[in-house]
């Protein structure tokens, strides 16, 4: 067996119930919640035309600039999956183009994550399936592995597990671990909740400002004339 040169064929996945409660909420919201440390690399940005992303990850491990196993993925796929692939950041080849997206959303899926570069940025960028990424690169993949599929990732200092929730929009991407998501995502309804409300405070014009003096005098801050 050549090491880092294998494939998982089944793992559990996070459930329906919290997809929906993720794709109602800001990554920023749930972010803050998790003590805003749990997030992708902020280099990885949206590529598509817009829109939110949510679904348990199918996790992909790959060479930089070796795509196989992400062709693999693809035909693994199950409808509502989201691809995370850790590509090691490489710039120089891209991953996936606008052929290989176009089997990912035949496939159903929720949506694709390359730490890495992706190619045909123009079509991708009028596609509604969710796409981030590093950067982008005309040059293509090789295709002779290794690379694995179905076990733990790190996507920079962000850890991915298989059946995670993986959430995205604008803001970037986070991975929920799927044993603490309901909890996490009920914080971060509370925190939503409490947002919007200030929100709406502040359009009233009634926006309470004594905690920033109340906060500067706790920590410190001389005030002078």
């Amino acid at each position: 067996m050549t090491e880092g040169f294998r494939v998982k064929k089944e793992w559990s996945r996070i459930g329906d119930d919290e997809v929906r409660r993720a794709k109602l909420l800001p990554v920023s919201n749930i972010s803050d919640v998790m003590s805003r440390r749990f997030g992708a690399p902020a280099g990885l940005r949206a590529m598509h035309r817009g829109g939110k992303m949510a679904g348990p990850a199918l996790t992909v491990s790959v060479r930089p600039g070796d795509n196989l196993m992400l062709h693999k993925a693809l035909v693994m796929a199950q409808p509502g999956d989201v691809i995370v692939v850790d590509a090691g950041g490489a710039l120089d080849n891209a991953i996936i183009g606008e052929l290989m997206l176009a089997r990912g959303v035949q496939a159903g899926i929720a949506g694709i994550v390359i730490w890495g570069a992706i190619r045909d940025a123009g079509s991708i960028a009028q596609q509604d399936v969710p796409v981030f990424a590093s950067g982008v690169s005309h040059r293509g993949p090789y295709k002779d592995g290794p690379g694995e599929i179905g076990f733990p990732i790190a996507v920079g200092n962000m850890l991915v597990n298989p059946g995670d929730l993986i959430v995205g929009d604008e803001d970037g991407i986070l991975a929920i671990p799927r044993e603490q998501a309901s909890v996490i995502l009920t914080r971060a309804e509370g925190k939503h909740h409490s947002e919007e409300q200030q929100l709406q405070t502040t359009l009233q014009g009634k926006y309470d400002a004594t905690w920033i003096d109340d906060a500067l005098k706790e920590l410190g801050c001389e005030f002078t004339s």
